[in-house]
C-alpha cells in the first residue's frame, strides 16, 4: 500500500498488520494524540464514530476539495509501482473489494460488496464469499467469479510470471476458484493454510474488471494477462463498482470524482470530491485556510501542524497508527554490499536525536520503533533491534565496526579493506517533507563523522524510485492494513517486487512462509520475528518510528475521521457532506 507509502507497504507508504492479533490500543493513538477544534474531541475514545453528522443534517450536494501530496502516474494498485498511498486512496472510491480497515485499526467486511465472507472449512482451508445481487460495473456487467479469477491470476505469480504485482500473499496459495448462483457465490479452497486471508481481494488489493481486460488480450495467456495488467497501470480509469466514478483527471493537477449513477448502495451526499494534488505539504495550510481545500492530510511537519492549529473554524487531530518510518540501502549498490558499513552507517544515527529534531517537536509520544511488522499496539510486537546496536548514534561503536572489518578513516574519508575510497552514496526522500528531509541529512551527518560523503537528493516519483533502485539510501514509510504476515510476504520475501532493496535470506524466506501458513497466531509471531531478527542483524533496514498521522478539516465538512491505515481518512468518503446552517 509507497505514505509513500505502499507500504499494501504495507503501502509506501502498505504494510500489513494480522487482523487476529489483538490490539491493545484504539487507531486514535489514546494519549499520544493531540487534536484541536471541536470536530475530532472524541477520536481517541471513539475513532471510527468521532465527528459523525446525521444524513438529515447534511446538505444534498455541494463539494469537497482534498489535498493529496503525489501525483497519479500509474493506476494499478495491485502492481509494485502503483502501489502507492495516494493512488489507492483515489482508486479505492472506484473498485470492489472484499475487507478493509476501519479507524480502530481492525479489519471490516465490506458489506456493500460482499454480504458474507466465511471459512467454509479448514482442510482444506475453504472461504466462500457471497457477492451483492446488485454489484455490477458502471456499463452493466455484473461483478462475479471472473473478477475474482481475473485478479487471483495476476498476482499468483504463476499465471502471468511477468505482472510485476505488489504481493503475491495468499494468491499464490489459491488451488482453486469456482462459481456458483449466477457467479455470485465465489469458493476459494487454498493448497495450504493461509492466516491472513482476508488481506485477499481488500482494499490493499482492489479488483479490477475482467470483463474489460478480456479486451485487451487472452486472458488464458500470460503474454495476455500482462497487456491487461499493465493496460490497468497506464490507463485513467472509466469503469467503476464503487460509489464514485472518475469525471477529470489533470496530471499533477487534480483528479475529480463524481457519483457513479450505477451504484446500488447508500448514494454519497456530496456531488464531487477534487483530489487537488500538491506535492509541497508547506503549502497546505494555506491552501486550506484560502479555502482552496477543506481537507487535508499531510504527512506533519513542524510548522505546518503550527500553521494549522491557528486557522479558525479548523480542526485537527494527531494520531498514531500502522505507519512506520524507515531508512532502507540498496544491496544493489555495490559499497553496500559489505554488512560491516551497513552496520556501522546504522549504528551511527542516533534515533532518539533524530525524532527529537523532527516528529517530537509536535508530539511527546513518539518512540524509537524496534520492529520492521508489529506495532507496539499490537500482540506480536517484540524487540529486535536493541540488540544491534543500531539506531543508537554510538560512533565509537559505528568507528569499531569498521577497523574490525578492515576499513581505516584516511584524511576524513573512509578507504574500503583493498585501500579504495568508499564512493559517495545519495539518500532520497519525497520532494517537499521537510521533516525527510530533515532525516536525510541527519543521516548524511552522522555517516560523514565515518568518513562517507552522503548527497541528498529528493524525488517526486517515489513509485519510479522505489521500483527501478534508484537510490543508495532512502527514507519513506509503509502505510499498514490489518494483516501483518502477508505484509512480510509482501516486504521482505527475496521473490518480492517490493523488496526494494534486493535482500535476499533464504533462512528468512522460510520463517515468513512458515508464519503465513500458521493457524496459531502466537506461533506465527514467533516465526515472524525471528525472520525479523534476521533482518535486523543484517543491517537492511532500520525502523525509525511509528509515523503520526495529521488530519485538519473544516469545520462544515462532515464525517471526516482520521485512518492510520493504508485506507487513510478517505474509507469513507461517500459519507462525507456539508453541514447545514
Amino acid at each position: 500500500m509507497l505514505t509513500q507509502m505502499k507500504s499494501r507497504a504495507a503501502r509506501i507508504g502498505v504494510l500489513i498488520a494480522s487482523a487476529t492479533l489483538a490490539l491493545t490500543a484504539c487507531g486514535g493513538g489514546g494519549n499520544s494524540a493531540t487534536q484541536t477544534g471541536q470536530a475530532f474531541k472524541d477520536c481517541d475514545a471513539n475513532p471510527n464514530t468521532c465527528n459523525t453528522v446525521a444524513a438529515d443534517q447534511l446538505q444534498d450536494g455541494g463539494q469537497v476539495t482534498f489535498a493529496i501530496e503525489k501525483n497519479i502516474p500509474n493506476w494499478n494498485v495491485t502492481s509494485a509501482k502503483g502501489n502507492v498511498f495516494e493512488t489507492a486512496e483515489l482508486v479505492t472510491r472506484m473498485l470492489p473489494y472484499t475487507f478493509y480497515a476501519q479507524p480502530d485499526l481492525n479489519p471490516t467486511l465490506n458489506k456493500d460488496f460482499i454480504s458474507s465472507a466465511e471459512v467454509t472449512s479448514t482442510n482444506p482451508q475453504t472461504i466462500v464469499y457471497k457477492i451483492n445481487p446488485k454489484a455490477s460495473w458502471s456499463d452493466g456487467t455484473p461483478v462475479d467469479v471472473n473478477d475474482f479469477i481475473y485478479n487471483w491470476k495476476t498476482q499468483n505469480g504463476t499465471d502471468c510470471p511477468k505482472c510485476s504485482v505488489a504481493s503475491t500473499a495468499g494468491y499464490d496459495d489459491i488451488a482453486t476458484i469456482t462459481g456458483a448462483d449466477n457467479g455470485k457465490t465465489v469458493t476459494v479452497t487454498m493448497k495450504q493454510p493461509f492466516a491472513d486471508w482476508k488481506t485477499m481481494w481488500s482494499s490493499s488489493g482492489a479488483m479490477y474488471p475482467a470483463h474489460i481486460a478480456a479486451q485487451q488480450g487472452d486472458q488464458n495467456t500470460p503474454d495476455g494477462l500482462k497487456k491487461s495488467f499493465d493496460w490497468f497501470g497506464t490507463t485513467v480509469p472509466t469503469y467503476s463498482a464503487g460509489p464514485w466514478k472518475l469525471d477529470n483527471f489533470q496530471s499533477n493537477v487534480s483528479a475529480t470524482l463524481v457519483p457513479n449513477p450505477g451504484w446500488w448502495g447508500t448514494k454519497p451526499k456530496l456531488e464531487r470530491v477534487i483530489y487537488r494534488i500538491i506535492t509541497d505539504a508547506n503549502q497546505e495550510p494555506t491552501a486550506l485556510q484560502n479555502n482552496e481545500v477543506q481537507v487535508i492530510y499531510p504527512q506533519p511537519q513542524v510548522d505546518l501542524v503550527k500553521q494549522v492549529k491557528n486557522i479558525p473554524n479548523v480542526s485537527s487531530f494527531i494520531g498514531l497508527g500502522l505507519t512506520w518510518e524507515h531508512f532502507d540501502f540498496n544491496l544493489k549498490t555495490p559499497a553496500l554490499q559489505n554488512l560491516a558499513l551497513r552496520k556501522a552507517l546504522f549504528t551511527a544515527v542516533d534515533r532518539q536525536a533524530l525524532i527529537n529534531k523532527t516528529v517530537g517537536q509536535f508530539t511527546d509520544k513518539v518512540k524509537p520503533l524496534n520492529n520492521n511488522n508489529f506495532m507496539p499496539q499490537q500482540a506480536g510486537y517484540k524487540d529486535v533491534i536493541t540488540s544491534t546496536g543500531q539506531g543508537t548514534g554510538n560512533i565509537d561503536n559505528a568507528k569499531k565496526i569498521l577497523t574490525d572489518a578492515g576499513y581505516k578513516i584516511d584524511g576524513g574519508k573512509l578507504k574500503d579493506p583493498s585501500g579504495a575510497a568508499v564512493p559517495d552514496l545519495r539518500i532520497r526522500y519525497t520532494v517537499g517533507n521537510q521533516i525527510r528531509q530533515n532525516e536525510c541529512e541527519l543521516f548524511a551527518q552522522a555517516a560523514q563523522q565515518l568518513g562517507v560523503t552522503v548527497k541528498v537528493d529528493p524525488t517526486d516519483d517515489l513509485g519510479t524510485t522505489t521500483t527501478t533502485g534508484d537510490y543508495d539510501v532512502i527514507v519513506f514509510a509503509w502505510v499498514a492494513s490489518p494483516f501483518v504476515y502477508a505484509g512480510a510476504v509482501q516486504n521482505w520475501l527475496s521473490t518480492s517486487d517490493s523488496n526494494y532493496g534486493h535482500w535476499v535470506n533464504p533462512a528468512s524466506d522460510d520463517l515468513i512462509r512458515k508464519a503465513n501458513q500458521e493457524t496459531d497466531l502466537t506461533k506465527a509471531a514467533d516465526e515472524l520475528n525471528q525472520a525479523n531478527q534476521i533482518m535486523a542483524d543484517d543491517a537492511y533496514v532500520l525502523p525509525l518510528y511509528q509515523k503520526p498521522t495529521f488530519i485538519a478539516a473544516q469545520d462544515k465538512v462532515g464525517n471526516v475521521r482520521n485512518d492510520s491505515t493504508l485506507d487513510g481518512p478517505v474509507y469513507n468518503l461517500e459519507s462525507w457532506g456539508l453541514r447545514k446552517g
